[in-house]
């Protein structure tokens, strides 16, 4: 049990920048920082990513991953948990906010990739593309962290099957909060 608690505290960044772009999207002041990160851009006739995935989102995300990589160092400071040998991040150093920062990148470019291909099959912003839209994030996220460490496959698999159970459980919860506009 100590062992999946931890392999969620690894990858709570990524998850948290996940929600980092809708949450950004309800903050007044930054309504106006929307620029695309397609720049209005189209491959084969059809927009790169779409005008949902933006400048803001990326930053919001990254920032997002910073301050859960900043809250993990000072959690461990203060209680010294997870223990080092159960997890690859030193918790105790920078390297738990340098981490937090490239899952968080790693979760937003993770979203970016897969709005690449719904809009290369057609499939609209909005609509769910079931267990891409639900597994993106997390898969960027183990995939840009494979230069600072590697974990058994079954870790791996661990994670994406808890990611594909939360998505739409923080969906709905987003979406009741009136944070987003559908549950999906």
């Amino acid at each position: 049990m100590t062992e999946l608690l931890a392999l969620i505290w690894l990858f709570l960044p990524a998850g948290l920048a996940n929600t980092a772009p809708v949450l950004a999207n309800n903050v007044p002041v930054l309504k106006k920082f929307t620029q695309p990160l397609d720049a209005h851009k189209k491959f084969r006739g059809k927009r790169i990513l779409g005008s949902h995935k933006t400048v803001r989102g990326l930053l919001a995300g990254v920032l997002m991953g910073t301050l859960i990589g900043v809250f993990q160092l000072v959690i461990f400071e203060l209680f010294s948990w997870p223990s080092t040998n159960l997890l690859p991040v030193d918790y105790g150093s920078i390297e738990a906010v340098y981490i937090g920062s490239v899952l968080g990148f790693g979760a937003i470019v993770g979203d970016a990739v897969k709005s690449f291909f719904k809009r290369q099959v057609g499939i609209k912003p909005g609509h769910n593309w079931f267990f891409f839209d639900q597994s993106d994030y997390i898969i960027g996220a183990m995939l840009i962290s494979l230069p600072f460490f590697t974990l058994p496959l079954s870790n791996y698999l661990f994670v994406l099957f808890l990611g594909l159970i939360l998505h739409p459980v923080i969906n709905v919860f987003a979406w009741l909060l009136r944070l987003q506009d559908s549950p999906l």
